[in-house]
C-alpha cells in the first residue's frame, strides 16, 4: 500500500499518530480532528485504514459509534460514541436538530458578503463522476440549506465561516460552486471533474500537481456542539496547517489573525 498520505488510497494509521489527534475524551465520547487523508467508515484495508477502526484498536473495544463524519478529503472534529445510550441521546439531538457544525473553507475569489443558499441537491446525471452532485429545483432534489459568512477576503481567495443548516452530500462544495465561489483544491466541484477521477485511477500526478494549489480540498469542521437537555456539549478542532500554507500560496499572506476562529 502506498505510503502517501494523499495518494488515490491512503496509507495505514500510525498507531503513535492518533493520540494526537484526540479532541477530547470521557466516558462516552471520544472526540477527534480528523487529518484530511483519512476515511472515516472501516475500509476492506483493516483495521488501521480509518479512523473508526483505529479508535477501536487504540481503545481495545469491539464497537464504537460513529455520531458524525466527513469526508476524507475534509479535516476537522469528528465524535465517536463508546456505547449505544450516548449514541442514541446524540443522534436523536441531531434529528431534532438541537446541533450545529461550523466549517471554515477557503474558496475561490473575493466573497465579500454574506450569502445563503437554499437549493436543493440531487445527482448530477451529466457528470462521468457517479458521486457528484449538483443544485436542482425538480422535485426530486433534496432540501439543502448553507450559510455562507466571509472572514478575510482577497482577490484570489477569501475564507470563510460556513454553517450548513441540513446535512446533505456534498452539501457545502455543491452550494459554493452554484454562488460561483468553489471550495480551493476541489477535485469533483473544482476546475474540472475529470481530475478525480484522474486521482483515484493514478493518485497524485504532476498534472494535478499543476491544477490544484493543494492536495486536498480546503475544507475544515472546526465546530460542532449539541444542545442537549442537560448542557451544551462543543468541541472545537484546530486548523491544520496545510489550509494556512494554501492560503499563503495563494495570496502571498500569512494566514489572518480571526478574531474567534483558530
Amino acid at each position: 500500500m502506498s505510503t502517501d498520505p494523499y495518494g488515490a488510497e491512503a496509507p495505514l494509521v500510525n498507531p503513535q499518530d492518533l493520540p494526537q489527534w484526540i479532541v477530547a475524551e470521557d466516558e462516552n465520547v471520544i472526540v477527534f480532528n480528523k487529518p484530511g487523508w483519512l476515511v472515516c467508515h472501516p475500509s476492506k484495508n483493516g483495521s488501521w485504514s480509518s479512523l473508526v477502526g483505529a479508535a477501536r484498536e487504540y481503545l481495545g473495544v469491539d464497537r464504537l459509534h460513529l455520531v458524525s463524519r466527513l469526508d476524507r478529503e475534509t479535516s476537522g472534529v469528528v465524535v465517536l460514541a463508546k456505547n449505544h445510550a450516548e449514541a442514541s441521546r446524540l443522534q436523536t439531538a441531531m434529528a431534532q436538530r438541537k446541533t450545529g457544525k461550523r466549517y471554515l473553507a477557503i474558496l475561490e475569489g473575493p466573497l465579500c458578503e454574506e450569502r445563503t443558499v437554499d437549493a436543493g441537491l440531487g445527482p448530477d446525471d451529466k457528470s462521468a463522476v457517479v458521486i457528484k452532485q449538483k443544485v436542482t429545483f425538480s422535485r426530486a432534489g433534496k432540501s439543502a440549506i448553507t450559510h455562507f459568512k466571509p472572514l478575510y477576503s482577497r482577490d484570489a481567495a477569501s475564507i470563510v465561516e460556513v454553517e450548513p443548516v441540513s446535512g446533505r452530500k456534498h452539501q457545502i462544495r455543491a452550494h459554493a460552486d452554484w454562488i460561483g465561489h468553489r471550495v480551493v483544491a476541489d477535485k469533483i466541484y473544482g476546475p474540472d471533474a475529470e481530475l478525480y477521477l484522474e486521482f483515484i485511477t493514478q493518485g497524485w500526478t504532476p498534472n494535478l500537481e499543476a491544477h490544484l494549489p493543494m492536495r486536498r480540498q480546503a475544507l475544515h469542521a472546526f465546530e460542532i456542539r449539541f444542545d442537549l437537555d442537560d448542557r451544551l456539549r462543543q468541541w472545537l478542532a484546530p486548523v491544520p496547517e496545510d489550509l494556512r500554507e494554501c492560503w499563503t500560496k495563494l495570496t502571498g499572506e500569512p494566514w489572518p489573525d480571526i478574531c474567534g476562529i483558530f
